[in-house]
């Protein structure tokens, strides 16, 4: 219906100038004392030709139109799919659109190198970066103090900030390194939390961990990822207490701890990029990044995740890995 009344619209000048000849005749026979009839019987004659011709151009314009919101997304290689042009405006609209499709094929090449150039420096960087790191940990290895552990906790941290930005990175990037297969979840788990038992000593945290017995089907790395930033996000914000990890049905993994927990009014929003809420604004040093980038990643692998938290009383994160996509994208 919109189509038609735009259809009408273009094709205003034309019906006010029919009418206003119909009104002119109309006045004439009146002047000269004619009958009126004289007029209305031919002019409703020349109705019915009319009405034929508006339906017959009408289809076609409707048809074209179709042609044309199919071909909105055409590139350049496709230009000769556009329909035939039938008259001047027509072949200049096709050379415009031509130049329109290979122009912003242009723009996404340059888009496309120059992504592709930023994710090769900062998957570099990261591989360059994690030498040193290396090194300083091996260097703390041979050492058993207060001092030590609190070092190794630091380079954990910057371990992970380092990877959240290689992740931050990867995400909207059109190649992948997705592997989904199916494997235990108890190992995976055990090694997660082992990077954190320097932490869990130092702020003397305990541990209830429930084996889970589950076998999952998702991507090993990924799913490393994001149990290590949740693990991270409870031990900073727990100062006494413990953190568990069990499973639920439908083998959905907890995360959960006795930590200060997430205000009403910031819970819904805590998956959202860059948000802090009240415990960010607390702690200088929260990004809004580590919650964000276990949603996105989630959603690539196809489970869901939530958060259900009372201030003051502690947090439990939910990852649902009883749903999976076997093609991210």
């Amino acid at each position: 219906m919109r189509l038609f009344f735009a259809y009408i619209k273009e094709h205003a000048r034309l019906i006010v100038a029919l009418v206003l000849a119909i009104a002119i005749f109309a006045a004439s026979f009146a002047l000269y004392g004619l009958p009126l009839s004289a007029i209305a019987y031919p002019a409703a004659l020349c109705l019915v030709p009319a009405l034929a011709f508006v339906i017959t151009d009408f289809s076609r314009v409707k048809r074209r139109h179709a042609e044309f919101l199919a071909l909105k997304e055409i590139t350049a290689a496709e230009e000769k799919l556009l329909p035939p042009a039938r008259s001047i405006d027509d072949a200049d609209y096709r050379r415009i659109i031509a130049l329109l499709a290979e122009s912003r094929e242009e723009i996404s090449r340059a888009s496309l190198r120059r992504w592709s150039d930023t994710l090769d420096y900062y998957t570099v960087w990261v591989h360059q970066i994690k030498t040193p790191i290396a090194s300083m940990r091996l260097t703390l290895q041979n050492s058993d103090s207060p001092e030590s552990r609190r070092l190794s906790s630091d380079l954990g941290r910057i371990e992970r900030y380092v990877e959240m930005a290689l992740v931050y990175l990867r995400l909207d990037s059109e190649s992948s390194d997705y592997v989904i297969r199916e494997f235990e979840l108890d190992p995976l788990i055990r090694r997660s939390v082992k990077k954190f038992s320097g932490e869990f000593i130092t702020k003397r945290l305990s541990l209830e961990l429930t084996p889970t017995e589950a076998r999952v089907i998702s991507d090993e790395k990924w799913l490393v990822f994001v149990i290590e930033q949740i693990l991270s996000n409870s031990l900073k914000y727990t100062r006494e207490g413990s953190v568990g990890i069990y499973m639920t049905e439908p083998k959905t993994l907890c995360i959960r701890d006795t930590g200060i927990g997430i205000a009403p009014e910031d819970l819904p929003r805590v998956f959202e990029k860059g948000y802090t809420g009240r415990n960010g604004r607390d702690d200088m040093r929260a990004s809004g990044l580590g919650l964000y980038l276990c949603r996105r990643v989630c959603a690539k692998l196809g489970h869901g995740i939530s958060a259900v938290s009372v201030p003051d009383e502690g947090t439990e994160i939910r990852i649902d890995l009883s749903s999976y996509n076997l093609e991210p994208n």
